[in-house]
């Protein structure tokens, strides 16, 4: 019952919560290999779901999301001018669109 409730209220969600979840895609070769295939990946808030990032794709590129697949990376420990630091942990959302679509990131959002 909670992921249907959580997909009704990622439905609902304004343009600045849509910029919030999504904050930028991943340009790789890895990312762009995967765009051939329909597959697109994007860095998102830490505490975004599944649900809330299909809406936001959704809303904010005009395309169909088939499914959602997230993973943590978790920040690598380094050292600046001798003293220990930790860079942040990031959250990355591989999405993957329906067969025909794509998102162009040269042209900017619609």
């Amino acid at each position: 019952m909670s992921g249907t409730a959580a997909a009704a209220r990622g439905k609902q969600l304004s343009r600045e919560a849509m910029y919030e979840i999504v904050r930028n895609p991943v340009i790789t070769e890895k990312a762009t290999g995967l765009s051939e295939k329909g597959q697109f990946v994007f860095r998102v808030s830490i505490s975004a779901t599944k649900p809330e990032i299909k809406a936001a794709i959704e809303g904010l590129f005009g395309v169909s999301v088939v499914a959602v697949n997230t993973l943590v990376q978790k920040g690598k420990t380094k050292r600046f001018k001798g003293r220990p630091g930790r860079r942040s942990d990031v959250k990355k959302a591989f999405v993957t669109l329906a067969s025909g679509q794509s998102i162009d990131f040269s042209t900017g959002l619609s």
